[in-house]
């Protein structure tokens, strides 16, 4: 039997045969492997040629953020759980509200473990949860799409752009007519092994992309400290130990007296640090972090006592 005929010409990088792919089903495992492990070190190079935008999206997230604005992803399929994933890790990992990075999927919750036929071909879908996230100039809206041309997601920028938001478009093949926004954020990754199987590398290098969006983003705002997620939340066992082996390295405490100053600041490891840096209560810490970050008040030092003026003598 021939080999099959190519129509690759009229399709998407992400649609078209690898051509190390013909003969996957008759290789062992092993070699399966060594390709595979060979096409997600082709992701990260991929990304390479988007840094700088990368770096120019980020500080736009920054300081929507810091000005009341939120970031949306907004995807179908593997392209929107992983913006529900980066979104959902944000709260536990910096601190943040769980609105201040929102996600949305074509087809909804249940899209996040099942497929939900006909969500991404959804055009009007996508530019109605624009309208009811009621997003505005304040906000940055990320759409996902390896494929760069997912309907449901054109729909979402489009809306996005015709209400005020700053848009950017996460790809890994050139946008399709219609597929617009302010920044794109291009990784050519090219035909995966398993024809159109975008969970793979395409997967892999937008999961790269927005780790480095989000993680960028909340080290410009103070969120991270000497390499540290200082505002995380420790809610539980495991965290709650990091929590203390960060305070005893960053202040050169002893761990159980690390741990009473957590105690002592409510387990918020930022409020502990700058009462240690600082040398105030509490409330004196949480005042001052309103107007200062960690290197600023560690640099600063303990707050010295205005010294007293000598009483005069009776004679």
């Amino acid at each position: 039997m021939g080999k099959a005929r190519s129509t690759s010409h009229a399709l998407p990088p992400s649609e078209q045969v690898h051509p190390l792919a013909e003969d996957l089903d008759l290789v062992p495992p092993e070699e399966v492997i060594r390709r595979l492990h060979r096409e997600d070190v082709a992701a990260v190079r991929a990304v390479r040629p988007a840094l700088r935008g990368m770096a120019r999206v980020a500080r736009s997230v920054a300081d929507a953020l810091h000005a009341g604005g939120r970031l949306v992803y907004v995807g179908a399929g593997t392209s929107g759980r992983l913006g529900v994933l980066d979104a959902s890790e944000c709260p536990p990992t910096f601190g943040t509200s769980p609105t201040q990075v929102q996600a949305v999927i074509a087809g909804g919750p249940r899209a996040m473990t099942r497929a939900v036929e006909g969500a991404e071909d959804d055009a009007e879908a996508g530019a109605g949860s624009m309208r009811r996230l009621r997003v505005g100039p304040r906000d940055v809206v990320c759409g996902i799409s390896a494929s760069a041309r997912t309907p449901f997601v054109r729909g979402a920028l489009q809306e996005a752009r015709r209400r005020g938001a700053r848009t950017v478009l996460v790809c890994c093949g050139p946008p399709a007519p219609g597929m617009e926004a302010d920044e794109v954020l291009l990784a050519r990754t090219g035909p995966e092994l398993v024809a159109g199987s975008t969970r793979l590398k395409a997967g892999t290098a937008t999961k790269l992309i927005l780790n480095a969006l989000t993680t960028t983003a909340f080290v410009t705002l103070g969120k991270v400290y000497r390499g540290r997620m200082v505002d995380m939340r420790p809610g539980n066992t495991k965290l709650r130990a990091r929590a203390a082996r960060m305070v005893a390295e960053l202040t050169d405490l002893a761990l159980p007296a690390a741990q009473r100053l957590l105690e002592q600041a409510g387990h918020e490891v930022k409020v502990a640090l700058a009462m240690h840096f600082a040398g105030v209560s509490v409330e004196e810490a949480r005042r001052r972090l309103k107007h200062s970050g960690l290197r600023d008040l560690s640099a600063r030092g303990p707050t010295k006592a205005p010294a007293r003026r000598p009483r005069a003598r009776r004679t």
